[in-house]
């Protein structure tokens, strides 16, 4: 078939067959994917292309013909110029549709031999709104007047935010709050660290079981001007118990640098989910939703199914919260990561939770297994938390050697989740793949696998 001839900005009507990864609608035109954002399933639109590329169109969405049951007024009043939520404008039966459907086109694509069957509905949110703990907001400054937020989608623009429908509520305010106070008191700002001294970002944590709040400026200077003013203003502000500098002096899109100051209050705030409890510092990672943070986590004992007598390994443990949500029915627990800051706050965490049969080292995975195997330590149960690029073939290729009695497999990506699956599958089978709605409004969405060792056959 001859390629056809397509000219950017020329229009044609589409129809919506699904969406995409990220959330943007997808027809075909003649036989070519193209991608439309804000177009949903099921509709019929006028498109005109923006862009083209030999294997797929961009374009953007002119007029709807035929309007989706299923489409929803956005609550958000800068929800086509932000970029940080996707879905907004689909209602949250159909996200939990749509997200089920990026878990089983995944498998279809890359482990076509995993039934779908075996995918189970996402366990979404009662109120999927407001369950980000965390902002980290970046700054600029126009006269004395300061601003954070996030930038426009696809540009350096940035989106003065003063509410955001996913965020806490108390983030929000504490936020906007120090942004008044930095205009009050012409604290610098700092867009381009190479050139300018100044805070970067506005980082602001709730614990949601305490109301502590913790406030860190990102700067690339180890002072600022009128800190100690500010500082004890911050302090002021309600529920707030720590203030922070983050120095970061790279030009880079990770926020936070490698050092901390902690310059009013105290280091850390207090979290807890359950009955597990947490002290959080400015670097701690923890999970950005806390209340699905317990359904994600009680599916990952679920699918581990200990009965006190198991050695578990904790594969990229973090912080540790796996491992220690494990801890009270397993004989022992180890984990391992790479990243010593983590490493540190879970030997604390554990120590502060009574999880005293948990054992947490720096390391790669590959190396800690074959080390404590030497040692006599055979694990019955390995979980992993692995980043988005999943697992590396050299981990592959050891677990379905060690064949533990169960393997949890705990995703937040589809792709990368099937691609391993494609080839953890040859020791272990898929008993079933909880999807989880960890980002409501987003097109993100997290699993847990529980796979078990294959039988050999007699």
């Amino acid at each position: 078939m001859t390629d056809i001839q397509v000219k950017v900005g020329q229009q044609f009507p589409l129809t919506i067959k699904r969406l995409g990864i990220n959330g943007e609608g997808i027809g075909y035109f003649k036989r070519k994917i193209t991608f439309v954002k804000g177009a949903l399933p099921g509709e019929v639109i006028v498109a005109q292309v923006t862009d083209i590329n030999p294997k797929y169109l961009q374009a953007k969405m002119v007029k709807i013909r035929e309007k989706s049951h299923e489409r929803v007024k956005p609550k958000c009043n800068v929800f086509d110029l932000c970029g940080g939520c996707q879905l907004q404008h689909l209602s949250y039966r159909g996200q939990l549709k749509y997200k089920k459907q990026i878990v089983e086109d995944a498998l279809t694509k890359y482990a076509p031999h995993v039934k779908l069957d075996k995918v189970k509905d996402v366990k979404g949110m009662h109120n999927p709104y407001t369950y980000r703990n965390k902002n980290q907001f970046p700054v600029e400054k126009t006269g004395r007047k300061v601003r954070a937020g996030l930038y426009k989608e696809h540009s350096n623009t940035l989106i003065d935010l003063h509410e955001c429908i996913v965020q806490d509520n108390r983030t929000m305010h504490t936020t906007n709050e120090v942004k008044k106070i930095m205009s009050e008191l012409n604290i610098d700002a700092c867009k381009n660290p190479m050139r300018e001294k100044g805070v970067r970002h506005i980082v602001t944590r709730v614990a949601l079981a305490t109301g502590e709040i913790q406030v860190v400026f990102v700067t690339n200077t180890r002072h600022l001007k009128k800190q100690d003013l500010l500082a004890e203003r911050v302090m002021r502000l309600p529920g707030v118990k720590s203030v922070a500098l983050n120095i970061n002096t790279e030009k880079t899109s990770i926020v936070m640098g490698d050092e901390t100051i902690v310059i009013a209050g105290v280091e850390t705030i207090r979290e807890q989910l359950q009955d597990h409890i947490y002290d959080l510092s400015a670097e701690s990672f923890f999970q950005l939703n806390p209340r699905q943070t317990v359904v994600l986590y009680n599916e990952v004992r679920d699918a581990a199914a200990l009965t006190g007598h198991e050695n578990v390994v904790d594969a990229f443990c973090g912080t540790g919260t796996i491992g220690i949500w494990l801890a009270h029915n397993a004989k022992e627990v180890r984990g391992m990561d790479t990243n010593e800051d983590g490493i540190v706050n879970a030997i604390y965490n554990a120590t502060l939770n009574g999880a005293d049969n948990c054992k947490f080292e720096i390391g790669d995975a590959s190396e800690k297994l074959n080390e404590w195997i030497e040692e006599g330590f055979y694990p019955d149960v390995i979980t992993v938390d692995p980043p988005r690029t999943g697992l590396s073939e050299e981990t592959i290729k050891l677990i379905n050697e060690i064949k533990p009695k169960t393997f949890v497999y705990t995703s937040c990506n589809p792709s990368t989740l099937a691609k391993d699956l494609a080839h953890l599958t040859k020791a272990f089978q898929v008993e079933y793949i909880q999807p989880v709605d960890m980002f409501p409004q987003t097109a993100q969405v997290e699993a847990v696998v529980k796979l078990t060792r294959k039988r050999r056959l007699k």
